[in-house]
Parts: structure tokens; sequence; C-alpha cells
């Protein structure tokens, strides 16, 4: 009984529609509207495919081997023929791919120098960076489990004050 309800309950909430799990139609109800769902989806996918299809037949019609070998000769040479002509359209020299890209190199340094420039200038000019507060910290911001790996144990790695004031007190110690 529970398998039947986790089945049902997973349809629930695909087609977001109450069933009565007591009721015994319910299921079929509900698989034949998922089934109809799907198949609209399907009939909707493929009318609105926009993909060329080929013209090209590549099998050759039912006869002799002779005229069965004869006509897929005849589609290679097609196919080969329209390649060609496709290729012969859109040949490019090396020289204008080069110029090609000499231009978008260009026209990337034009545009991206003005951006980084700008960038920095905006960072350091117009955008106030918080820094941590001078002087001494509440107890929750020291925690320490273990200490560091450095001479002045309880100070960070960056911290210039703590790091001076340890070394005063270690010279004034020894």
């Amino acid at each position: 009984v529970s398998w039947y309800i986790f089945y049902v309950g997973s349809f629930k909430n695909l087609t977001s529609t109450t069933y009565n799990i007591a009721n015994p139609n319910s299921h079929y109800l509900l698989c034949k509207q998922y089934a109809a769902r799907n198949s609209l989806r399907t009939v909707a996918r493929a009318s609105a495919q926009t993909t060329q299809r080929r013209s090209a037949q590549t099998v050759p019609r039912f006869g002799s081997e002779e005229q069965m070998k004869k006509e897929a000769t005849e589609h290679i040479k097609a196919r080969i023929a329209k390649q060609k002509q496709i290729e012969k359209g859109n040949h490019v020299s090396h020289e204008e791919e080069m110029a090609e890209m000499v231009k978008w190199v260009k026209l990337s340094i034009i545009v991206a120098a003005p951006v980084c420039v700008l960038s920095v200038a905006k960072d350091l000019l117009l955008v106030d960076h918080p820094h941590r507060k001078h002087g001494p910290e509440p107890d929750y911001m020291r925690i320490r489990n273990k200490e560091f790996p450095w001479e002045c144990s309880d100070c960070e790695l960056f911290e210039q004050e703590c790091w001076k004031k340890c070394r005063e007190e270690k010279a004034a110690g020894n």
C-alpha cells in the first residue's frame, strides 16, 4: 500500500491533480492523462523543428546488383560535387583570415583597455574599502584553537603592530 501511495503521489506532483487513492480507476485515469500530455508534447516538438532535412538519398533503389552499384556511385559523386561547391563558395585565403584575426584583436584591445582602466579608477576613487578597525578586538574575534606556527604565535601574519609588540616583549624579557 505504501508503494502505491508513493507511486500515485509522484504522479500527483506532475499533474497537479488530486486523486483518490481508494478509487481503483484513479490510477488508470492518471496514466491516461500522463500519456496524452506526453504525446501532445511530442507532436508539438516535431512540428516546431526548423532544422533542414537531408535531400540526398543514400540507399539505392532495388534492382540488379549492377544497377544498385551504379546508383550508389552516382549518389556519392553528387554528394562530393555538392561538398566541393560549398567549400568553393566559403573559401577564405590565409591572408584574409589573418587580417580578420588582427582586426578582432585590435577591437578587443580598444574595448578592453578602457574598461579595465575605468574599473580600476572606480575601485580606487569611488568605492570605500572597509578594513579592520584599529584597536583591541573583542574576545570572540581572537579565538585560537592552536597557536600559529611562527615566533609570535598569537599574532596574525600581517598584523604589524602585534609583531612589533611581541618582539619588544621578547627583547625586554631576555
